[in-house]
């Protein structure tokens, strides 16, 4: 399996975070593992997480919720799914629970990239640069790298 570098950007000019990252498998099994909820809760988040879903309706108009605890420190998410676009895009919102004004508005694209391989690309906006530097100082560089390792690992044993 081949280690990928996850990118994540934050703008000077706009309170976005980009996160950009290939994976070794096809748009279609890296979208599954997005919107299959059983799938999505193996992968999620730092190792040390044991996520729960407990609302997941991925449709457009539909919505999701999920909780857990890392690190002894239990943790809530929620939003709607704005657009879903097989193999190709998701937007959604996605709120922490305990800073329920810091809405952020995610696009997701799955970019199918040479050898059946997969670049996807998150960006994130928010309304202000605060929040924005809220999330990026509350260590989710830890979970959203942790969690894309899980992911390798999950496509990689789904291929064998």
């Amino acid at each position: 399996m081949t280690e990928h570098e996850t990118e994540i950007k934050a703008d000077a000019k706009v309170p976005t975070i980009e996160i950009i990252r290939e994976f070794d498998a096809t748009p279609e099994r890296v979208f599954q593992a997005h919107v299959d909820p059983d799938l999505y809760a193996q992968w999620t988040g730092p190792r040390e997480s044991n996520t729960k879903i407990t609302r997941w309706d991925a449709r457009t108009g539909g919505e999701w919720a999920f909780g857990g605890e890392s690190g002894g420190e239990a943790y809530a998410f929620f939003g709607s799914f704005h657009e879903v676009r097989p193999n190709e895009r998701i937007v959604w919102t996605f709120t922490y629970e305990g800073e329920p004004d810091g809405v952020f508005l995610e696009t997701m694209t799955f970019e199918p990239i040479e050898g059946g391989r997969t670049r996807l690309r998150v960006l994130s906006v928010t309304q202000d640069f605060a929040t924005r530097d809220g999330m990026l100082a509350s260590g989710m560089d830890v979970g959203v790298n942790e969690g894309f390792e899980k992911l390798d690992e999950l496509l990689a044993k789904e291929a064998a």
